[in-house]
C-alpha cells in the first residue's frame, strides 16, 4: 500500500432517493478525500441517480436490478482506487472516518479489511421503530470491538488488492451477503471492527415493513449464516435465548385468555416474558444509556416481535433446506458440485 493511498467510495443504490444526498454529502466533507466516488445504481425507478448526478461523483447504472451483491461488483469494476470503501446509501460517514480506516488499513497489513460501528441516533428521525433499530444496531455492531471473523459492508474498507484476492460478492444473494463474503475473507485475512468509522443510519420506519425484512433474512440462518455465528467473535444480531424465549412466550400467550378462570394459566408467559426481557442485559444498558428507562417498554416490545419473526423465518428456511437442496447455499459451492 502507498503513503497516500487513493480512495474509490462505492456506494450501491436503489430508490434512496431520501437519504442519498445526505450520505454524498457526508463523503465529500471528509478530513481525507476520496479519490473517486462511485454511485451503482441498481436500476432504481425514483431520482436517486439525478441526485447523484448533482454531486462530483460517477454513477454507473444496471439495466435491471440485481441487488446488492451485483451493484457492489458493478462499483468496483468501475473503480481504480488502491482502496475500497463501501458505503450503504442510506449510511452517512462522520467526517474522520475515511481518513481512521485508510490508517487503520495502513497501521497493520495483515488486515482484510476495517468497518465501522453505527451511531446510536438515526440520521432522520422519523419515531419510535426506527429509533429502535437504530439503537438495537448500534448495540450488536459494536459488541465485539477488535478481531472478529464478520464483516458487515455498509461501513467499509479494503484494499483492492484484497478484493481481487478474494473474489467479488456472490451474486446470488440480496441478503446475508455479508456473511458468505466474511467466511471466505477472514480465512485469508484478518478483519477488524472499530468504533472510529462512524456511520448514522436511516433505518425502515415502519412495523410491518420491518417484520417483513426480518422474516427474509432469518430464512438464511439455518443454510449457513448459524455455522458462521458459532464461531468464536464473530457478530451476534440476537442471541439464541431472546429468540427461543419469545417463541415460547408467543405459543403460550393464547392461555392468557383462560387466566381469568385459573389465574395460574398465565404463569408460562410471564415466564417466558421475564427471560426474554432479562437475556441480553448489555443491550438494556446501551438502551438506559441513550433513551432512558421510559424508553425500555416500548424498545422490548419491538424487539419481542422481532425475535419472534426470527425464530418464525429460521423455522421456514429449515424447512426450505429440505425441499430445496441448495437453498442458502453459496453460488461458488453450488458450481463446485456441478464440476
Amino acid at each position: 500500500m502507498s503513503t497516500t493511498p487513493t480512495v474509490s467510495v462505492i456506494i450501491p443504490n436503489y430508490n434512496s432517493a431520501r437519504t442519498l444526498d445526505l450520505v454524498l454529502r457526508s463523503v465529500f466533507a471528509q478530513t481525507l478525500q476520496p479519490y473517486e466516488v462511485i454511485v451503482s445504481d441498481d436500476a432504481s425507478t425514483d431520482d436517486s441517480p439525478g441526485i447523484a448526478a448533482r454531486h462530483p461523483c460517477r454513477v454507473v447504472r444496471a439495466a435491471r436490478n440485481g441487488g446488492v451483491s451485483a451493484a457492489r461488483n458493478a462499483g468496483v469494476a468501475a473503480s481504480s482506487g488502491e482502496i475500497l470503501f463501501f458505503l450503504d446509501a442510506d449510511q452517512a460517514l462522520a467526517p474522520d472516518a475515511l481518513e481512521n480506516a485508510v490508517r487503520l488499513l495502513r497501521e497493520d497489513p495483515t488486515l482484510g479489511c476495517v468497518h465501522g460501528v453505527i451511531a446510536p441516533e438515526p440520521l432522520i428521525d422519523d419515531g419510535l421503530v426506527e429509533r429502535y433499530r437504530v439503537l438495537h444496531a448500534a448495540h450488536w455492531r459494536g459488541r465485539p470491538l477488535g478481531r472478529t471473523p464478520t464483516a458487515i459492508f455498509g461501513n467499509t474498507a479494503m484494499p483492492r488488492a484484497v478484493f481481487d484476492e478474494v473474489g467479488p460478492f456472490d451474486p446470488a444473494l440480496r441478503d446475508s451477503e455479508d456473511i458468505e463474503y466474511s467466511e471466505r475473507l477472514s480465512a485469508r485475512h484478518g478483519i477488524l471492527l472499530t468504533d472510529r468509522v462512524v456511520a448514522y443510519h436511516d433505518e425502515e420506519d415502519r412495523l410491518l415493513p420491518m417484520l417483513r425484512e426480518q422474516f427474509r433474512r432469518a430464512q438464511l440462518l439455518v443454510p449457513f449464516a448459524a455455522a458462521h455465528r458459532g464461531r468464536p467473535g464473530a457478530m451476534r444480531a440476537n442471541n439464541g435465548l431472546g429468540v427461543a424465549s419469545a417463541l415460547f412466550t408467543a405459543c403460550t400467550a393464547p392461555l392468557l385468555l383462560l387466566a381469568p378462570v385459573l389465574p395460574a394459566l398465565a404463569l408460562p408467559t410471564l415466564a417466558g416474558l421475564a427471560v426474554f426481557a432479562v437475556s441480553d442485559p448489555a443491550l438494556i444498558r446501551t438502551v438506559r444509556k441513550h433513551r432512558g428507562v421510559g424508553f425500555l417498554v416500548p424498545f422490548l416490545a419491538l424487539h419481542l416481535l422481532v425475535n419472534l419473526q426470527i425464530a418464525l423465518g429460521a423455522a421456514t428456511g429449515w424447512a426450505r433446506g429440505l425441499v430445496q437442496r441448495d437453498f442458502g447455499v453459496p453460488t461458488a459451492r453450488v458450481q463446485g458440485r456441478a464440476g
